[in-house]
């Protein structure tokens, strides 16, 4: 009884700390939040977070469930009486006669004639036959009387044992019941105290909770309120659309469309066109922008679904008043596989970081597929300055621990949709979830342009989410713990001349 404190108090603390927690926390985060583990080399050294999950070949330790002790108390029996002893019977002892005087014995059991020896003799015999008789007539009687007297004792011991143990429980019971009376008079008193002081505390510190959260619905109703006033127009494209459009960039620029800008594409004219930003001035032009990082305006955490069809914005008018500058998007998977499965595709990736520096990796053979094989991805042909993350790795990392951060071959993976190779199905295990945004991760990885976007450059373990690195980083070229400013993927069609 005592231990109904303990659950009492905490029930009440937890409400308290859960409805506090409430106001504090508008970001209504639903992902778990899952902590890491630290993980090893195979030679059992400790090796920082980084953007691969180590492999570690010891086994987990096994933890014995919990056994309740054997049955503790008194005995159901107590120890056999013993028996009694049992023996022939007794041999009648002889007894010594007084010496005749005369003819007349001296003992009145003999006579009074003095007999001879032979009647004496014979007298005794007869008289012997009986008292055998007798004897035998009354051994089974004794024997019974025996038995009789063994079973009567052993029940009175018994009823002597049984009324010792009644007695022990009476007072054992009695003791019982004084102190949980004392016990349920101590609780009494304590719930009375809870509920007299503790409950209303309580309920005035939810009551407050209670009226900040209207506060915080009635402002976010007013904010939904001007919302709609404010769209009540209908909203106008402040940049027109060029009137050159084509395949893919490339088609563009021959056909005319030498600046960059957005542009509408249509690669297959049995689907819809869409826009899509054209660089047709880095590397002789005609690359169509399929990924852009350059200020966080967007967020990367997405679902499957969204990074299946694309989002964010895709340009932003300049002083000409078309849409001249670049905004933060992924142009979307299926749209990827399509382009990139039409023919030979050569992909460019260029980066910048906080000081101004700029570096780039291109690949001439850059491949997504459908759908159906979770848009797996191919690269070869590397060439540029900041390293070759996608076919070689990190180079801070050794042997089958550097292999996990290759990235050609793999299945994109988004927080919803575990494709990755660390431990798949195991939800504890997820490099999307960890590491901020959908890849083609391995376990996990050497890039990760779409992580979260870290200002500044250098984070630490303590700023990430799950303490790895999972800012948008490039190993290769500024390591694991430095987010990059700005990062971009730029796809056209591989030809040898141009």
């Amino acid at each position: 009884m005592k231990m109904m404190k303990t659950p009492l108090l905490l029930l009440v603390f937890l409400c308290v700390a859960w409805a506090q927690d409430v106001l504090e926390y508008d970001d209504y985060d639903l992902d778990n939040k899952i902590s890491p583990k630290p993980n090893k080399t195979t030679d059992g050294a400790a090796v920082d977070a980084r953007g691969h999950r180590p492999l570690d070949r010891a086994r987990e330790s096994y933890t014995s469930r919990y056994a309740p002790p054997p049955i503790s108390g008194g005995s159901r029996y107590r120890g056999r009486p013993t028996a009694a002893p049992v023996g022939g019977p007794k041999k009648q002892e002889k007894v010594p006669q007084p010496e005749s005087g005369g003819c007349t014995h001296a003992s009145e059991e003999m006579g009074v004639l003095c007999p001879t020896g032979c009647e004496l003799k014979t007298t005794l015999t007869k008289q012997e036959k009986n008292v055998k008789l007798v004897i035998d007539e009354l051994k089974p009687e004794l024997d019974e009387l025996s038995q009789s007297s063994n079973r009567i004792f052993d029940y009175v011991n018994g009823m002597s044992n049984s009324l010792r143990e009644r007695q022990r429980l009476v007072t054992d019971n009695n003791q019982v019941v004084v102190q949980f009376t004392d016990q349920v008079e101590e609780n009494h008193a304590y719930i009375k105290e809870v509920v007299d002081t503790v409950f209303p505390s309580n309920i005035r510190v939810l009551e407050g909770v209670l009226n900040k959260i209207r506060q915080k619905i009635q402002k976010l109703e007013t904010a939904i309120q001007a919302q709609r006033e404010k769209c009540k127009d209908p909203c106008m494209t402040k940049c027109p659309i060029p009137v050159v459009s084509g395949k893919e960039c490339e088609d563009i620029y021959r056909r005319g469309g030498t600046e960059s800008q957005m542009y509408m594409v249509q690669p297959d004219p049995l689907y819809p066109p869409y826009k899509a930003f054209c660089d047709q001035t880095t590397q002789n032009g005609g690359w169509l922008l399929i990924q852009n990082r350059l200020d966080g305006s967007v967020d990367f955490g997405r679902r499957w679904d969204e990074y299946r069809r694309g989002f964010g914005n895709i340009a932003f008018p300049a002083s000409k008043r078309h849409c001249e500058i670049p905004g933060e998007y992924w142009l979307g998977n299926e749209r990827i596989s399509q382009l990139t499965k039409t023919g030979p595709t050569e992909v460019l990736i260029e980066m910048e970081d906080w000081e101004g520096t700029k570096v780039h990796a291109k690949y001439s053979r850059f491949t997504v597929q459908s759908e159906t094989s979770n848009f797996v991805m191919a690269v070869e042909g590397y060439s540029g300055n900041a390293g070759n993350c996608f076919l070689e790795g990190s180079p801070e990392l050794f042997g089958e621990n550097r292999t996990m951060t290759i990235h050609n071959g793999m299945m994109f993976s988004t927080y919803d949709r575990d494709n990755d190779n660390w431990n798949p199905g195991d939800p504890s295990k997820q490099c999307a979830r960890e590491d901020g945004g959908g890849w083609w991760y391995n376990r996990c990885h050497s890039a990760n342009p779409n992580g979260r976007y870290y200002i500044g450059g250098p984070y630490t373990k303590q700023m990430a989410k799950h303490g790895t690195d999972d800012g948008v980083v490039w190993m290769n070229w500024k390591g694991s713990w430095y987010s990059l400013k700005a990062i971009s993927m730029k796809i056209k069609p591989f030809f040898a001349s141009r």
